[in-house]
């Protein structure tokens, strides 16, 4: 059991880096803006599941540690969306302007965090904390960080496209 978890510290991931991605796909079309999400490396948990969510209704799969996701949208106002049974839904809005690429990187929400953190302590420490954090602004299990442009391309350097 040992093995396994210390194996799952980092997965390496196969798809391709951002820089060959852009030069495979190109810039946005006109009047599109291109929207990157990404996950930070670290240790994505046993299995590494990917997480849920949507941007404007649409499914995006994939989102796994030390990966990126990225969509094409019109330029404009969006929207992403998370939602976790028994948790509560992330709503995050934000305009893009036509030609434009914005980077955002996922991470659980605090919410969720202290929900993990106090997940051995059984049924009532679970009520318990969800009765604690009802009050946290964001009620779901997601945020959605947006990142300066530059210190955003550094970072996804280092991951792999989801697949």
């Amino acid at each position: 059991m040992a093995a396994v978890l210390l194996c799952g510290c980092e997965t390496a991931r196969s798809g391709l880096d951002y820089s060959a991605t852009e030069r495979k796909i190109g810039p946005p079309k006109a009047g599109h803006a291109r929207v990157v999400v990404l996950r930070e490396k670290g240790f994505g948990g046993l299995g590494d599941p990917d997480w849920a969510f949507s941007i404007d209704g649409t499914p995006i799969k994939g989102l796994k540690t030390g990966t990126y996701v990225y969509v094409d949208r019109p330029a404009g106002q969006h929207q992403f969306v998370a939602e976790e049974a028994a948790l509560g839904v992330t709503r995050v809005d934000f305009n893009a302007r036509s030609g434009q690429t914005l980077f955002f990187v996922a991470r659980f929400s605090e919410r969720k965090n202290a929900i993990i953190a106090n997940s051995s302590t059984g049924l009532l420490g679970w009520g318990l904390t969800l009765a604690i954090t009802s009050g946290y602004k964001n009620q779901g299990p997601l945020d959605f960080l947006p990142l300066e442009e530059q210190a955003a391309r550094t970072t996804v350097a280092e991951l792999r496209l989801a697949e």
